[in-house]
């Protein structure tokens, strides 16, 4: 199992989510969009230039900013 940042999960990459290192507003934010430790994602696609990402979690799909995902660390096979 490896660490890593959400950010740079390739498409399709499933893995959850180990820390989230956001505090303040964003922390909580992120945590409000049901990205908490324990929860699995799934990486969907991109967009052309790599931002934002949209992601798999919790049986919905939701899209993030890059600059947010780099507070979000992942345990990936």
């Amino acid at each position: 199992m490896t660490l890593i940042m959400m950010r740079q999960m390739q498409d399709n990459q499933a893995g959850i989510i180990r820390t989230v290192k956001a505090s303040g507003e964003m922390g909580r934010r992120i945590r409000d969009m049901g990205l908490v430790p324990g929860a699995e994602i799934k990486i969907r696609g991109r967009a052309p230039l790599y931002d934002p990402v949209a992601l798999r979690v919790m049986g919905f799909t939701l899209t993030l900013r890059n600059d947010e995902a780099d507070f979000i660390e992942v345990e990936v096979q």
